[in-house]
């Protein structure tokens, strides 16, 4: 079986409770569940995380980069500052697919600006939870290529 992380960024463990209009009414923890139920259907082990501390984000990534075939990040508020996530997802070894839960381009004008989005080999937006299911059939492909 193919393992591939799933890592969400700051503040999204408060999915479900957390503006509920933008991101939609699942928990973080019924989407956990939904990610590795999708995954096991596509052939994939779901290693899944979420970080609040950019440090810690950025280790896991380059710890993941080791050992698992494909990377799906949610970065969060990371996603418009950080350099240091930008770099650890450029050196993953192997497929990067970024998500973002809301449609990040009708949202306030700071959050247009991705700076990370350099880092994936695609990006994915503005699709609810379902992006990451999204996700992970491009994983699928990316990694038949």
């Amino acid at each position: 079986m193919i393992d591939i992380a799933i890592f969400n960024g700051p503040n999204l463990n408060s999915l479900g409770i957390r503006e509920p209009m933008v991101y939609g009414g699942t928990s973080a923890a019924k989407l956990e569940s939904m990610l590795v139920s999708w995954g096991i259907e596509a052939g994939f082990r779901v290693v899944f995380q979420q970080f609040d501390q950019e440090g810690q984000l950025v280790t896991a990534i380059q710890t993941a980069s080791e050992g698992c075939q494909a990377l799906i990040i949610n970065p969060g508020g990371f996603s418009h500052t950080s350099v240091a996530v930008l770099d650890a997802m450029r050196a993953f070894n192997g497929p990067v697919v970024e998500v973002h839960i809301s449609q990040i381009h009708k949202r306030e004008p700071y959050r247009h600006r991705m700076l990370t989005a350099g880092g994936a080999d695609v990006v994915i937006s503005g699709a609810g939870v379902h992006g990451y299911l999204s996700a992970i059939e491009t994983v699928k492909e990316l990694l038949r290529r």
